[in-house]
């Protein structure tokens, strides 16, 4: 996984909400390259440098919850990609899956901010331009699974 080295030198900007992303985007990467007990990750990761500093429920959830839901949420990428989802980048996939689990089980959190926030850790972990892939694949997932919310935000 390529890193822009985030960890040790952090950025006094990010929340503890993105952290538990950064932070699950890592356990599930782990997870699609070792398929590893989930358990296992969580404790492992839970001992990393700067875990403190993340909202560890929200990292409980979403790590957890997109195993969890991992058909589900493959089921509703599949039509969206243009490649089988098993010859995405582990990154991309970890993003995409951490962004669709959001949007399908996080309404509080609005659509455009679960993007982003998909995009971001795309850019900080992934290839050169991951990102607008992940941005673009979840464009259309919202569309599908929040399509009152977006059609909303178009006509404003």
């Amino acid at each position: 996984m390529t890193q822009k080295n985030v960890h040790a030198n952090p950025n006094k900007n990010r929340t503890p909400r993105h952290r538990a992303r950064e932070f699950a985007l890592q356990g599930l990467y782990q997870w699609l390259l070792n398929n590893e007990d989930a358990g296992a990750i969580d404790a492992h990761i839970r001992e990393a440098h700067g875990f403190d500093k993340a909202d560890a429920e929200h990292f409980d959830t979403l790590l957890h919850g997109t195993i969890r839901q991992v058909d589900k949420l493959r089921e509703g990428l599949g039509p969206l990609i243009d490649r089988p989802i098993d010859q995405l980048s582990p990154v991309e996939h970890a993003a995409l899956l951490i962004g669709a689990y959001e949007l399908s089980n996080h309404l509080e959190i609005p659509y455009k901010v679960v993007i982003n926030e998909a995009v971001e850790l795309t850019k900080s972990f992934g290839g050169i331009d991951g990102h607008k892939y992940v941005n673009g694949v979840l464009d259309k997932f919202a569309a599908k699974v929040r399509d009152v919310e977006v059609d909303d935000a178009k006509r404003r």
